[in-house]
């Protein structure tokens, strides 16, 4: 039924959010037609299975001993939100929330199941594929990262379309904040998991390169390093399931936080349309995502220009269903502009990070260059890399915040809904996205198993050559992650302001200055937490590589076989020990600041969080994975090739960049969101 709100047609109602759990279950049927595809491909030899399963057997083992340690921390939240609702009017927490949190919690640790089951099978069947050509080998590792992609935009959509039918009434405004809570449960495991997944695949790496192939002299992912395996399990720990919990708490973060603005719009026809608009757009990225994989499995290009290609496709195919939606719902030819800016800021941030971070342009090169006279210069050279990255994304992030408060106000809709419907567009191809970030750890994986089990040369150059690719879409998976924080936390920080009934924040007045430079201070905190861990971590795994090249007699001569579960062991405890701290400070730091310093105070620690985190996020994902890349430019043959002391400076710069890009970087967006989203939660108690 047609219905008019502030001049215009609105036919949207809120029956039509059942399009967004549907193109869920679309994704996840999908996502089992991939799995099947998989699992028929050839695993290859029984020494290849044999070392896959070493890897598969390392990676659950420790996903569940991580998921039983947040289980506690899922009980105990759930319990604490539950009897705020009880014990605070409806309109403040309601119980229902300790519900929706769990599901949030549930549907994140199973896309992070998933797609570590997927990786750790497809591995083996790339390394087996790369045996033909490259891109029978891209095939397989890009249809493992579909799966993962599949899972993350399948699960997110059905989970919240399932919390919405059950609570969401549109008489009732205050029942669409139930929603949060499942964003809410998302963030929280999403933390633990990037943090605590970072941690083990960066000690493990840094145990593996130091020893082995700085001090001993033997080639990466050779069998003779006790740390071979705890490595390749954290490729998939940290690149996988990490990776994939960051990308999918995005996703969720940018569409509820849609939502609660929309939820807030003045009038019922525009909440109906506010409400429901984020998921169709959304449900429309998950078709354009699969018609994209389809297009990339069956090409026979180049595979840089595969996967460029199926990352423009699903953007395209977004955009042009998006437009037909607004047309068709509203009438309001305006909406359609902050889709756009989100689609295109995002896509240009992908295509800088690649500049930034492939050895296909200057960036790189200037590194591998630098290494010529040590070290030293190598890490110069990369830090100055990842600052001067940051520039360019912020202001076409900055851009779209302008377009799109813009075109929203012009839309009648208001302009925050514009940036929060940006955020939205932004990561409406998330399946796409995480589909070409995930399929690089599975091509590393699949170039380990080639070295361990002695494949041809040209296998292990195959695998190379997409790793290398792979670490510069995973820079552009990241930089989409850090560039919708900024869109979604803006969007949360309205729907905090709005409930907490903060009407301007005030920089007169000292609790706001001191929660604004407390904001400002927590990523670096954060950061020096997650990158202290992963030192702490690869100390014990340096000296227990060493103890087995000294104590293990025939060791290095390849007459005897290295400990390797001392080694998993290691970067399992160590992970899951140093992880608490930093996740728990992300929910502590702003119920601390908005108990005792007030609802002033802790927007001050919002914006703060939001303004230095998106910037230090950028600049350690890019320089990381600018080191990681300049050391393959010379692994390649340039520059000298291995063995060389400029690729020994190389390696070192890599090390460097471990943590940042595969620890603190991705980290920290999720830090941003996840503080704003406790935030939302428990505004109306700050009242």
């Amino acid at each position: 039924m047609w219905q008019r709100g502030k001049g215009l047609l609105l036919v949207i109602t809120l029956e039509w959010a059942y399009v967004a759990p549907i193109a869920g279950i679309i994704a996840l049927l999908f996502t089992a037609y991939l799995r099947s595809r998989v699992l028929r491909v050839d695993p290859g030899s029984q020494d290849m299975q044999r070392v896959s399963n070493a890897i598969e057997m390392g990676a659950m083992a420790f996903l569940r001993r991580e998921y039983v340690t947040l289980v506690v921390f899922v009980a105990v939240v759930s319990v604490i939100i539950a009897a705020a609702g009880y014990l605070t009017p409806r309109e403040v927490v309601r119980p229902e929330m300790a519900i929706a949190f769990i599901c949030g919690a549930l549907t994140s640790g199973l896309a992070g199941y998933v797609g570590m089951r997927t990786a750790t099978k497809a591995n083996v069947r790339t390394t087996n594929a790369a045996k033909q050509d490259r891109n029978s080998a891209l095939s397989v590792a890009f249809s493992g990262g579909a799966i993962m992609g599949m899972t993350v935009v399948g699960l997110a959509l059905l989970g919240l379309g399932i919390v919405y039918a059950i609570f969401g009434n549109v008489d009732d405004p205050t029942s669409f904040g139930v929603v949060n809570g499942f964003a809410f449960g998302a963030s929280s495991i999403a933390l633990f998991a990037r943090v605590g997944g970072g941690i083990y695949t960066k000690a493990a790496d840094i145990g593996a390169d130091i020893v082995g192939k700085v001090e001993a002299g033997i080639p990466e992912d050779d069998p003779r390093n006790p740390a071979v395996i705890a490595d390749n399990v954290g490729d998939n720990v940290g690149d996988v399931a990490g990776m994939g919990a960051d990308l999918y708490e995005s996703y969720v973060g940018s569409i509820v936080a849609a939502m609660a603005v929309g939820g807030l719009l003045p009038q019922p026809a525009l909440v109906k349309v506010g409400i429901v608009m984020p998921l169709l757009i959304s449900a429309v990225g998950v078709l354009a995502s699969i018609v994209s994989v389809i297009v990339v499995r069956t090409g026979r290009r180049d595979p840089a220009a595969s996967l460029r290609l199926g990352s423009f496709l699903s953007s395209a195919l977004t955009l042009a269903g998006s437009l037909i939606i607004i047309r068709i719902g509203t009438g309001a030819y305006g909406l359609f502009v902050p889709v756009l800016a989100g689609i295109t800021s995002g896509f240009a941030i992908g295509l800088l990070s690649e500049l930034y971070t492939s050895a296909d342009y200057k960036s790189v090169r200037k590194i591998a260059e630098a290494s010529r006279s040590g070290a030293a210069t190598n890490v110069i050279e990369g830090l100055a890399i990842g600052m001067k990255s940051s520039a360019v994304p912020v202001l076409l992030i900055s851009a779209a915040i302008l377009v799109a408060y813009k075109f929203g106000y012009i839309s009648g809709f208001g302009g925050l809904y514009g940036v929060a419907l940006a955020a939205v567009g932004m990561l409406s191809t998330t399946g796409m996205t995480v589909a070409v970030d995930a399929y690089g750890p599975i091509a590393d994986n699949a170039g380990g198993i080639a070295q361990m089990t002695n494949q041809p040369e040209e296998v292990r150059q195959t695998t190379d050559a997409l790793d290398s690719l792979g670490n510069t879409t995973a820079a552009l998976g990241k930089g989409l992650a850090i560039g919708s924080a900024a869109l979604t936390a803006l969007a949360l920080f309205s729907a905090f302001s709005q409930a907490s009934g903060l009407s301007v924040i005030d920089l007169m007045r000292p609790e706001v200055i001191a929660g604004l430079l407390t904001g400002a201070m927590l990523p670096f905190f954060f950061a020096s937490l997650a990158m202290e861990a992963v030192g702490i971590t690869a100390l014990h795994m340096v000296e227990e590589v060493r103890r087995q090249f000294k104590e293990i007699t025939g060791l290095v001569e390849g007459k005897a076989m290295p400990d390797y579960a001392e080694c998993v062991d290691i970067a399992t405890a160590g992970a899951l020990r140093q992880m608490v701290v930093p996740g728990l400070l992300a929910v502590a730091a702003p119920l601390l600041t908005g108990f005792f310093l007030g609802k002033g105070a802790l927007a001050g620690l919002l914006a703060g969080a939001t303004v230095t985190g998106v910037l230090l996020a950028l600049m350690l994902a890019n320089a990381g994975g600018a080191w990681d890349n300049a050391k393959k430019y010379i692994e390649a043959g340039n520059l000298g090739g291995k063995g060389t002391t400029v690729h020994a400076a190389a390696v070192i710069g890599d090390t460097v960049g471990d943590p940042c890009k595969d620890a603190a970087g991705p980290s920290i967006n999720i830090l941003i969101k996840l503080m704003s989203i406790v935030a939302l939660v428990f505004a109306s108690v700050f009242r």
